[in-house]
């Protein structure tokens, strides 16, 4: 009996080793990436400089930061591994080597991200932040522990504002259970302020991923080579070429030889650089081969509209099934149960799909916070970014990630309930809340989403065709069919220069009577048959008034 006991003992001690050796591993790992990342964009002179107490807060700061981004990163992973973790015990069940694979090993890293994330919130970056920002008090020794103290203090006095702040908030919503818990600090208070932080999250990334999703296509197809109809690269890469040199060379002579001419070198500065870029873009275009000219532009725009579109139908489906099935609200759980039963209904395929759906939802929603007009200032730049921008970054991309479980299951993207303490959120538990953020979602995302695909397939309509290179002086809603007409005649007299009659014969098929276009825009013109008649008329009627 004793040794069954010893080895029992054994055996949850060795298990408790190797999931602590796994955690350390994995964060291990994500700590070094994240360091190298930040390494990227942080900017070197705070860094390196003659004050070696700056450089130290600051050194110390970047690993505060590094430590909160791996976190973030961390809690982006907490789904896809307990989803694929899942499918590999269904997939290998007796498997000797995918016995350290079970769910005591994701429910302690659940719990683990749970602890680092709220304490990076509460206490890790605010004390960062209060560590670059401090001197040191007045009349005290200078150094580094001088910040510290300084820091430390500010930061009790900031968690004192925001207990109070949630005292009063549960006073006002909770009058009894406030009051009477007000010592209950640990199980009371801090997991309502826990709940607070999760809907803050969640609600940001109910405005950031519909907007981010739409963001999206026009990210993708700057990154991509797109096609076009009526280019010659050649033709349009010498003439760059040609104006790179000329604009170059003015720029170089125009202080020594060129003094006696008043020349605006800012505004030519903003057109070498405009053009250096398009050449860049031109060459890039040259160098892409004909299939990724051709299909890699389409495939990629296909292949985000289907993700897209998969998401809107889940989210659907996930309001019907709300509806009917109580069992579609998002629960705490316990214990996993690994390897039972797939948590998709379309067994490692669609668990497959759940896994890409999450991390897309999740760049979907880092694009939409940087492009929204409130957030450009955090966008961070390559070896030009600060201390205080960098942590504003860590954090928001911390709230953001620390939210994706909540969001992903609240969403019905995935079955996979809530593990450990992020299944304790208050807010979880109300079905109109649960349901008005799913329509929100369908709702906000159907619409950014046909707005626009309107607008982007109509701009790159007019740029493959060479339409946007026209000059255009009348307005869309005054002769819109007529005024396509004529940049149609333009196009075709683009490509008349080239093959002759052809050219001409379509221009003439297409080019409406009484449209022309000038130097100035499209105008007007009466042919000689109206000339004529206007001019009798004319005549008439001055012979009648006669």
């Amino acid at each position: 009996m004793e040794t069954d006991d010893v080895s029992v003992r054994e055996q949850l001690f060795h298990n408790r080793v190797r999931e602590t050796i796994i955690c350390v591993l994995l964060f291990t790992c994500l700590y070094i990436v994240c360091y190298l990342i930040l390494a990227r964009f942080k900017k070197t002179a705070e860094f390196v400089t003659d004050d070696i107490e700056d450089a130290t807060v600051n050194k110390i700061a970047l690993w505060l930061c590094t430590f909160t981004l791996s976190v973030a990163v961390c809690a982006v992973l907490l789904l896809p591994i307990s989803i694929l973790s899942n499918e590999v015990l269904l997939t290998f069940p007796q498997s000797y080597y995918m016995q350290w694979l079970n769910g005591s090993l994701i429910r302690g890293l659940w719990n683990l991200v749970f602890l680092f994330s709220n304490l990076s919130l509460v206490f890790l970056m605010p004390f960062a932040y209060f560590f670059t920002e401090s001197e040191g008090f007045v009349g005290s020794k200078k150094g580094v522990m001088a910040r510290v103290y300084e820091a430390v203090v500010l930061l009790l006095l900031l968690a004192l504002l925001v207990l109070g702040i949630v005292w009063v908030a549960s006073a006002l919503l909770h009058n009894n259970v406030a009051r009477k818990s007000l010592y209950d600090l640990w199980e009371y208070y801090l997991p309502y302020l826990y709940s607070g932080i999760s809907l803050f999250g969640v609600l940001l990334l109910l405005l950031c991923t519909p907007f981010g999703l739409s963001r999206m296509f026009s990210v993708t197809g700057s990154l991509l080579v797109k096609p076009r109809l009526f280019e010659d690269v050649d033709d349009a890469l010498s003439c760059a070429t040609f104006e790179d040199d000329s604009l170059s060379r003015k720029l170089k002579c125009g202080a020594s030889h060129l003094s006696w001419v008043k020349l605006n070198m800012e505004a030519m500065k903003k057109d070498h650089q405009a053009v250096r870029t398009r050449r860049t873009a031109l060459e890039t275009r040259r160098k892409a081969s004909p299939w990724q000219r051709n299909l890699g532009y389409p495939l990629a725009m296909l292949m985000l509209l289907i993700l897209t579109a998969i998401c809107v139908l889940m989210v659907c489906f996930n309001v019907l099934e709300l509806l009917l099935n109580d069992a579609a609200m998002p629960r705490r759980m316990e214990d996993p149960h690994l390897g039972m039963a797939s948590f998709s209904m379309f067994g490692s395929l669609g668990a497959a799909v759940q896994v890409v759906l999450i991390l897309y939802l999740m760049v979907s929603s880092v694009v939409g916070f940087y492009s929204s007009p409130l957030f450009t200032g955090l966008v961070p730049r390559a070896q030009d970014t600060n201390l205080t921008q960098m942590i504003a970054n860590c954090v928001s991309l911390l709230i953001l990630s620390s939210a994706l479980p909540v969001f992903s299951r609240t969403l019905g993207i995935t079955r996979f309930d809530l593990l450990g303490d992020f299944g304790r959120y208050n807010w979880l538990e109300n079905f109109y809340v649960v349901f008005l953020y799913n329509m929100m979602f369908a709702g906000l995302t159907s619409a950014s989403l046909i707005k626009t695909l309107t607008w982007a397939v109509q701009r790159e309509l007019i740029r493959a065709f060479g339409l946007h290179r026209l000059p255009l002086t009348v307005s869309r809603s005054t002769v819109p069919f007529r005024l396509l007409l004529v940049e149609l005649e333009a196009c075709a007299g683009a490509v008349g220069a080239r093959r002759g009659r052809e050219g001409n014969l379509l221009r003439t098929l297409i080019r409406p009577n009484g449209w022309s276009r000038s130097q100035e825009g499209f105008k007007w013109t009466k042919d000689a048959g109206e000339e004529e008649e206007e001019e009798e008329n004319r005549s008439r009627d001055e012979t009648g008034g006669g």
